[in-house]
């Protein structure tokens, strides 16, 4: 997750992903503990290193289900092609790191693992939540597309007659899970409904 607004699409994400009982590799940039903070009712704790126990217990994951790595911890698996986890999202991904993947950047983790999926040629997902775009990121949403990597805007479509917020945000998540073979019921396939 890093710092683009719209946090409660990572949080549901993650707790979709722990309750279909897939091992998830968390990195959290530092804006995103902050936009976390800011914009949902979910505290996390100051530590850091308290911060993984917190969101197992939050989400119920089982013990060794979540593991949270921090942006330099350059020994993770997922900053090496030979550990690397078959699929990566980045949600919400704010338009610096569109830009920092799509030029090979790898200042921290989350660029690193990044670039590690399009070398690897295993799926990356990119989740924006950016409004408007500029030139620059529709660039970059080019290019990464035509390097292979999915890039799925944080636009929820109303087809299904949203009542909530939530409702918005588990369309976007459904259609992430979907792209990742990961059964769910948060939307009913089209025609269904």
């Amino acid at each position: 997750m890093t710092g683009a607004s719209g946090a409660q699409y990572g949080l549901r994400l993650l707790q979709c992903l722990l309750a279909a009982r897939v091992r998830v590799w968390l990195l959290l940039s530092d804006a995103a503990r902050i936009v976390i903070n800011t914009e949902t009712d979910v505290a996390l704790p100051e530590e850091e290193g308290r911060i993984e126990t917190f969101l197992r217990e939050l989400y119920g994951a089982e013990e060794g289900q979540l593991a949270l790595f921090g942006k330099r911890d350059w020994f993770s698996p997922v900053a090496s092609g030979t550990g690397a986890a078959n699929s990566l999202v980045i949600c919400p991904a704010s338009g610096g790191t569109l830009s920092a993947v799509a030029c090979g950047a790898s200042n921290n983790l989350i660029e690193r693992a990044a670039d590690v999926a399009l070398k690897e040629r295993r799926q990356l997902i990119l989740v924006p939540r950016e409004a408007p775009y500029s030139e620059i990121h529709l660039e970059n949403m080019l290019k990464l597309t035509r390097m292979g990597a999915v890039v799925l805007p944080a636009s929820p479509g109303f087809y299904q007659k949203p009542q909530t917020v939530e409702d918005l945000v588990d369309f976007v998540v459904a259609r992430i899970l979907s792209q990742l073979n990961i059964e769910q019921s948060l939307l009913p396939p089209w025609g269904d409904g």
